[in-house]
């Protein structure tokens, strides 16, 4: 289905100003109103898990939820937009930065490039959401602020949720496997 630019071109006015509000008051929550009730939201976390919220409940308690609890200090500015008006395809290329800064004075940031590939439904709101990014980069960076002792209280809390979890965390499912409700 076709859409004309200024609908998606307003689609991605309205996300940028919700995510920098969301942003500012550590809650992504609140972005769940910009999907369908029938949503699908993802991503790969590395060689054996994915992660899929399905439904506008799921991904506003499990990926914009869970997932990004503990990121406080962590902004997401958007780079640059590809948008195809025929399909309503869009892909929003992002920086992820952390608000801690190295021992050089700069920031950690994550390496590579990141994005989320949408597809938009009409009135406003997303059908799906893919993220990508190298799961490598993450590794290294966490890795890196782990060795300098930069790791915020919010990233330790997540890393344990992921340790202790025994694989069953809300939305992982195995590679390849079909998502399945955890709890």
């Amino acid at each position: 289905m076709s859409y004309p630019r200024a609908e998606l071109d307003e689609m991605i006015r309205r996300w940028l100003q919700a995510n920098d509000e969301c942003e500012q008051a550590g809650d992504w929550r609140p972005l769940a109103e910009f999907y369908t009730e029938d949503a699908t939201y993802g991503w790969n976390y590395g060689l054996e898990h994915d992660f899929m919220a399905v439904g506008r409940d799921e991904i506003r308690d499990y990926a914009i939820g869970l997932e990004m609890d503990g990121l406080d200090g962590w902004t997401y500015p958007y780079q640059s937009w590809v948008v195809d008006e025929a399909t309503g395809d869009m892909i929003g290329l992002w920086k992820q930065i952390c608000d801690v800064k190295r021992p050089d004075g700069t920031n950690y940031a994550l390496n590579g490039i990141q994005g989320s590939w949408f597809k938009y439904a009409g009135d406003y709101q997303w059908g799906w959401q893919r993220d990508f990014f190298d799961y490598g980069n993450v590794t290294a960076l966490f890795t890196e602020m782990i060795k300098n002792g930069d790791l915020t209280p919010g990233i330790h809390k997540r890393i344990d949720r992921v340790v202790n979890s025994g694989g069953k965390l809300p939305g992982w499912y195995p590679l390849g496997g079909t998502p399945v409700p955890m709890w």
